[in-house]
């Protein structure tokens, strides 16, 4: 694998201050933000008026744990522009998610927004390895979805050439792979493995391109799905995290020389892990849900935003600033299955831990009567042979009883059978019947 320099003599002035430098800016930060929020955006006047707090009542960080938290649902019941704190007219751009779920939610920039966006963008792609006058292969979506603009921006901030390919027609993101060289691709991890398939199909090792770095990101995904990339391509996997209703990617990024976890940029957000059900705030080093807060956000401040993100924060190693660790899941992506809590991340695991399955998998849910069943339909590797099927399914199938604690079906399945992503991969497919209906 290449090796790329650190160089540390690039960095920010902030990536490396001291701890008390940071937490001064950030209380500076978080009042103008609190101020900001409570004087222009109605849903969080009445939610402070609510609780009894005012913006002055906040003097220092600790102070954050008494404020409202914030949801999606917040957001959809202020659909389009009701959380927006500066005029409609001094918003530059606007960004949305997909809205397959309700009413999208909506995400205002002013012009300094923007800026600041790059900045953090450009401050992760440098963190991952990248340098200016690399190359940079843009896979992910462009559009009201936030990744493929928002990586844009930041990258031609750092100084990299862009090609912004966008999402799929996987042929010819081969092709300009090929004949453009680049050194640097971002994209989902999901969609990574499509287009190492499309290499593989014609011929092309995919270990052979020019890519040196990988930046995934928009979806969970494990620590054995690095090492599978990495050996797959022999590129450094680094992690890239973000949320459209915060700005967008690059509000965390793992650093190349730990690869130990995302150091969120804590001059722009401040992070809190809560307990999911009670919200009480828990130490760092204790996994629970993800909630920021933005700092420095002008047209859509948000506040004590909840992530849905199950994670740890974590000390500071490569920078001065918290890590959180990879995404293990989310609260509302979690599976209950006869009284086991489990994630598709878990699943990922497991069929890594087999030579003989591939990371294409899905977990199929059904009813039967009153039980909820569970099938994982996993894709066999294209160079291991289909009698091998039935002995893969049988080690699945007592791994996810062994260290999950639940009886599961498993379905291995030929290459190329389970659908691809373009994008976020759907690895649940839930066919059961609301809740009170029976088949």
């Amino acid at each position: 694998m290449v090796q790329l320099s650190p160089q540390p003599g690039d960095l920010e002035p902030i990536e490396t201050a001291s701890v008390d430098e940071l937490r001064s800016l950030q209380l500076q930060r978080l009042q103008w933000t609190v101020a900001q929020a409570y004087e222009n955006v109605l849903h969080y006047r009445a939610a402070f008026d609510a609780a009894g707090l005012v913006p002055d009542d906040v003097t220092s960080l600790d102070d954050l744990a008494k404020l409202p938290l914030t949801t999606k649902a917040d957001l959809r019941d202020n659909y389009p522009f009701g959380m927006f704190a500066v005029p409609r007219e001094q918003v530059a751009r606007v960004h949305a998610s997909s809205g397959t779920t309700g009413r999208p939610t909506v995400v205002g920039y002013t012009r300094d927004d923007l800026e600041v966006w790059a900045t953090v963008i450009a401050r992760s792609i440098r963190a991952a390895g990248g340098r200016a006058g690399d190359i940079l292969h843009n896979a992910y979506g462009y559009g009201l979805f936030t990744g493929g603009l928002g990586i844009h921006g930041g990258a031609e901030k750092l100084g990299c050439t862009v090609v912004p390919v966008s999402g799929g027609m996987t042929e010819r993101q081969v092709q300009l792979i090929t004949d453009f060289r680049p050194d640097i691709i971002t994209v989902t991890p999901s969609y990574m493995l499509a287009i190492v398939d499309e290499l593989e199909r014609q011929g092309i090792d995919p270990r052979s391109t020019s890519l040196k770095v990988g930046i995934f990101g928009a979806e969970p995904w494990t620590d054995d799905m690095r090492a599978e990339l990495e050996q797959r391509l022999d590129l450094h996997a680094v992690d890239i995290y973000g949320l459209s209703e915060v700005i967008g990617p690059g509000v965390a990024s793992e650093c190349v020389e730990t690869k130990d976890g995302l150091h969120i940029w804590e001059d722009h957000f401040y992070p809190e892990i809560i307990d999911p059900v009670t919200h009480q705030v828990l130490p760092d080093g204790e996994e629970g849900e993800l909630v920021i807060t933005s700092l420095t956000k002008q047209a859509m401040p948000v506040i004590r935003y909840r992530t849905r993100d199950l994670t740890r924060l974590l000390p500071g190693t490569a920078r001065t600033m918290r890590r959180i660790e990879k995404i293990t899941g989310r609260t509302d992506d979690m599976i209950i299955l006869r009284g086991v809590n489990l994630f598709p991340t878990q699943i990922e695991e497991l069929i890594l831990s087999l030579e003989q399955l591939s990371p294409h998998f899905q977990c199929v849910l059904a009813r039967t009567g009153t039980l909820d069943e569970m099938t994982v339909r996993v894709e066999r590797r294209a160079d291991v042979a289909d009698a091998a099927g039935p002995d893969a399914r049988d080690q699945l199938g007592r791994l996810i009883k062994n260290r999950i604690g639940v009886s599961v079906a498993v379905e291995v399945v030929d290459p190329g059978t389970i659908e691809r992503s373009m994008g976020k991969m759907r690895r649940i497919v839930d066919h059961r019947p609301p809740r009170g209906v029976t088949t």
